[in-house]
């Protein structure tokens, strides 16, 4: 119920309450579908944190935030400054908004896949900026068609034949579940409607509570037995349900999957070892060829010529045994094979004992891994694990591979995007506000950055060699003369939605180079 309208009619008073006077200062985004606004009025701070991921919506409230230095992007500059002069739910609807002194109106629609942030100019009217632009029909949305007032008296209530959910579709899977125990579907209506007023009276004098089922961590305002957190503050409600169901669930899931992952190896593990002995001991409980060719060899002077099939005595079993030969094979020719064979016998035999150990070991290792698993409580202590025991997947390691080819020009470091995709990650993760950003000028291509040096001015002679490198890395690289946009990296910003590589610049100047690759030796 952490999106629900019940849980935000008491959180929006709560904000108000936290958030009243205090000035927007910075709005940004770090991680996918996550957007982080952060508050002051000159004595303390407040962040809101929103969450948007389709999979898991939810939003936070935190006091302190460390921005990243790299990966961040600036949005909504026209929330910068803004005063915060009210926050309101809308009737009946998982959305509220918070009014800036200015008139401008800043909505939370929390609409679980397909929630958003956008902000208005005013009460009515279309949004001016909006957080998720996939999410095409927001850009039409006004406020007013979102609010859903609802008659809650039994007139209504008997019209609906007491069906709950039309009644009060706010009312959520808990209490909804909550209803169907206590046998609301095949109760009478009068039944029913005592039923719905009991609910109803529980979620208006509320008891915050952080409950698990099958998994998924839930926040119901209805009192719970086993509860894992209970507060009568919706705002540390909301903090904390966070934490469980961002942090932890994300971290009880990459857990839950390293220890699937360890147990198949297992599994495999013990299947390998249980056929492998199998063989072991029939090949061992085989009568070796080497000793077969022994009994033939000592019985050599009484096997006839030509002779195909031989009972021969077994000295080493103290028995008779029947023995095949290959037609035009002869006995000596035979034993030699034998000998042959147990030679080769031995060295598998030899190698199946030591394929045996290793796998033993290696079961030894699952185990001890699978043990030292079920002690890891939090994301660091699961980082070091993996890469302690090289845990780490082959699509991790392929994430991790640097995006970006590297050069060096006049002791300044000058890094170029490999692809598209290459583009946003050499923007997303290895620059700096103060790196300077160069682009062939209208044609798709590399972006390059020149690392900033912190009190060095970077010299013409370097921008130019760089901008022949962004034309050259280009659809202009042909081209005699190439047209190159260049800008400090906190001037470009990415925009959701947007083409892989695409972005937008918001200042930008121009110099024309001839396209030369990277084949000048002061380029490493």
């Amino acid at each position: 119920m952490h999106l629900n309208y019940h849980f935000l009619k008491f959180l929006c008073p709560r904000l108000q309450s936290l958030l009243q006077d205090m000035q927007v200062y910075e709005c940004f985004t770090q991680n996918k579908d996550e957007l982080v606004i952060g508050l002051g009025d000159g004595k303390r701070e407040q962040y809101i944190r929103a969450n948007l991921s389709p999979a898991n919506t939810c939003i936070s409230f935190p006091e302190d935030f460390k921005r990243s230095k790299k990966n961040n992007v600036s949005l909504f500059p026209g929330l910068i400054s803004e005063k915060v002069v009210e926050v309101n739910v809308l009737e009946f609807e998982r959305a509220f908004t918070i009014r800036l002194a200015s008139g401008k109106q800043l909505l939370f629609k929390l609409h679980g896949s397909r929630s958003n942030i956008l902000l208005y100019p005013e009460a009515d009217g279309v949004p001016v900026d909006v957080f998720r632009n996939e999410l095409k029909e927001d850009k039409e949305l006004r406020i007013q068609t979102l609010r859903n007032p609802l008659e809650l008296d039994w007139e209504r209530f008997a019209d609906l034949a007491g069906n709950a959910s039309q009644f009060l579709p706010t009312l959520g899977k808990v209490p909804r579940q909550w209803l169907k125990e206590r046998g609301y579907i095949d109760a009478t209506l009068e039944q029913k409607w005592r039923l719905m007023q009991e609910v109803i009276d529980m979620l208006e004098h509320p008891l915050f509570a952080i409950v698990q089922d099958k998994g998924e961590y839930l926040l119901t305002l209805l009192p719970v037995d086993n509860s894992l957190f209970t507060t009568t503050d919706p705002v540390e409600a909301a903090n904390e349900f966070f934490r469980h169901a961002v942090v932890y669930q994300s971290f009880e899931k990459e857990k839950g999957l390293l220890i699937k992952k360890l147990e198949e190896a297992k599994k495999k593990t013990q299947n390998y070892l249980d056929k492998t002995m199998t063989k072991l001991l029939d090949l061992e409980e085989e009568t070796s060829p080497s000793q077969l060719a022994d009994i033939i060899m000592a019985n050599l002077h009484q096997i006839e010529l030509g002779a195909e099939t031989l009972s021969l005595f077994d000295f080493y079993r103290n028995e008779t045994i029947v023995v095949k030969l290959k037609r035009g094979t002869s006995p000596q020719k035979h034993a030699e094979n034998l000998y042959r064979k147990g030679k080769n016998r031995k060295i598998e035999i030899k190698q199946l004992q030591s394929n045996l150990e290793d796998k033993e070991n290696y079961l030894l290792e699952l185990e001890a891994q699978l043990d030292a698993m079920a002690a890891i409580k939090h994301f660091k202590e699961l980082r070091i694990f993996e890469k302690e025991n090289n845990l780490i997947s082959a699509k991790k390691e392929q994430q991790g591979a640097i995006p970006y080819k590297r050069f060096e020009v006049d002791g300044f470091e000058v890094l170029v995007g490999k692809s598209a995709k290459a583009n946003d990650e050499l923007l997303r993760h290895y620059t700096w506000k103060e790196d300077l950003w160069l682009h062939a000028k209208d044609v798709s291509g590399s972006h390059v950055i020149i690392k900033y040096k912190s009190g060095q001015r970077i010299p013409g002679t370097t921008l130019e060699r760089a901008a022949e490198l962004a034309a050259y890395y280009s659809k202009n690289k042909t081209e005699s003369l190439a047209a190159v946009i260049y800008t400090p990296c906190k001037y470009v910003r990415k925009v959701k939605g947007s083409a892989p590589g695409a972005v937008m610049v918001d200042k930008e100047s121009v110099i024309m180079v001839k396209p030369t690759g990277p084949e000048r030796q002061s380029d490493l």
